[in-house]
């Protein structure tokens, strides 16, 4: 029961809670740069997840090897070790989707939120949880890069995963879709004013959904101890 209660909150803490964007404020340079399209922050998303969780886990692993002196350039090197080798795998396996990601992949280096991860929770932790922390996390930072690129995408251009089929693969040409046809377009929403706006949408759209749900726990609260007197 205890396991579970542990792999629950480190799930809703992941993608929600303390979401790397969300709840952190971690990794804007990236999701604002790669969101002009669904794709693009679907194939961002999944690099990042990646690394994060290999990250995570590989630290949890190691963790009582690594000097707490030198702890934080150990994690800097083995992040940089793993990056590069998505990058690598991204440029031999997706290399129309390395084209558009471009230096973003290698940058993830800098993303702030692995680093934490690693310090606040990885090298803290057991492996399975550790691992688990790592992929909920990367999960939590990837379903904004989708929703964030999915509105900009819809609002600019009129559709959702565009060239998703060029990017990653003929597998996913059921993701293109025309969710709009004969849509002129909003230039705005696809340039970096763009990425702004809808980021502030989606931020209050979440901090709406949290006082809802914050407003529906005290009701019952209140019921009870009126029921109690």
């Amino acid at each position: 029961m205890f396991m579970s209660e542990t792999y629950s909150k480190i799930a809703s803490d992941g993608i929600w809670n303390n979401n790397i964007v969300f709840g952190q404020n971690l990794a804007l340079c990236p999701l604002l740069a790669v969101t002009g399209t669904a794709t693009n922050g679907l194939g961002m998303g999944l690099a990042t997840l990646v690394v994060i969780t290999a990250s995570n886990g590989l630290i949890s692993l190691t963790r009582h090897l690594i000097p707490s002196e030198i702890r934080i350039p150990i994690f800097v090197l083995l992040i940089a070790a793993l990056v590069t080798l998505v990058d690598i795998l991204m440029n031999a396996w997706a290399h129309e989707l390395y084209k558009v990601l471009g230096l973003f992949i290698a940058l993830i280096v800098t993303n702030c939120a692995l680093l934490g991860r690693a310090e606040a929770f990885a090298s803290k932790q057991p492996v399975k949880h550790a691992l688990w922390d790592g992929f909920m996390m990367g999960l939590g930072f990837t379903l904004v890069l989708i929703a964030l690129g999915a509105a900009r995408e819809i609002s600019s251009a009129g559709t959702l995963f565009a060239n998703a089929s060029l990017l990653l693969g003929e597998s996913f040409k059921f993701l293109e879709i025309t969710v709009i046809p004969n849509y002129k377009g909003f230039l705005l929403m696809a340039l970096p004013p763009g990425g702004f706006i809808m980021l502030a949408f989606l931020i209050v759209g979440k901090r709406l959904i949290d006082q809802k749900l914050a407003e529906r726990k005290v009701q019952p609260a209140v019921i009870s101890e009126a029921i109690t007197e």
